[in-house]
């Protein structure tokens, strides 16, 4: 760990909403700036990390590399799984808040919409108790979610949904469903 602090003072916001912009600068002299400022409030903090104090011999520097490189595949497999369980999470919540959004209002029943609502509540559920699951698992939980959510998202399509529909935003920060119509 090289340095920590805190953002603080952001308002709460439903999820996805705040936009932080964080900045990373190293500088000639191995100096390292980190910024992260909250685009809504303005609010600001950063912190300075210099190379002074703690250096690394070349001996530690070459066994650190041996062991990145020796725990790469470990690294990929974690990276894998992780952006499987991101993809699935998003996808359940972006469906949800999808179809509670108002202007979807006649455009979907009731049913259908408590439907979707009920499966995704039950994926983010699981997700909750499933943190250690693999990347199959997350994949699989996707699929099992698609099944439910692709029939009434074509449905929407067809009924010509105007731009920002419920499948765009359920896409949105994921790799999101394949939809095939098939005869």
């Amino acid at each position: 760990l090289l340095g920590k602090f805190e953002l603080t003072g952001i308002p709460p916001a439903p999820r996805g909403v705040p936009q932080i912009e964080v900045t990373f600068d190293v500088d000639a002299n191995g100096i390292l700036n980190v910024s992260a400022v909250d685009k809504s409030t303005g609010k600001e903090n950063k912190i300075t990390i210099t190379n002074d104090k703690g250096r690394l011999s070349k001996e530690e520097i070459e066994r650190m590399v041996q062991d990145a490189d020796k725990y790469k595949a470990e690294d990929d497999l974690q990276r894998e799984k992780i952006a499987a369980k991101n993809a699935l999470e998003s996808y359940a919540f972006n469906v949800k808040s999808s179809v509670q959004d108002e202007k979807l209002k006649g455009k979907i029943s009731e049913e259908e919409q408590k439907k979707l609502i009920e499966k995704c509540d039950q994926t983010i559920a699981w997700l909750e108790n499933n943190q250690l699951a693999d990347k199959e698992e997350y994949q699989h939980q996707q699929k099992e979610l698609e099944k439910v959510c692709n029939p009434v998202i074509s449905k929407l399509y067809q009924g010509g949904m105007p731009a920002g529909s419920c499948g765009e935003q359920a896409r949105a920060g994921s790799q999101g469903p394949t939809i095939e119509e098939v005869d």
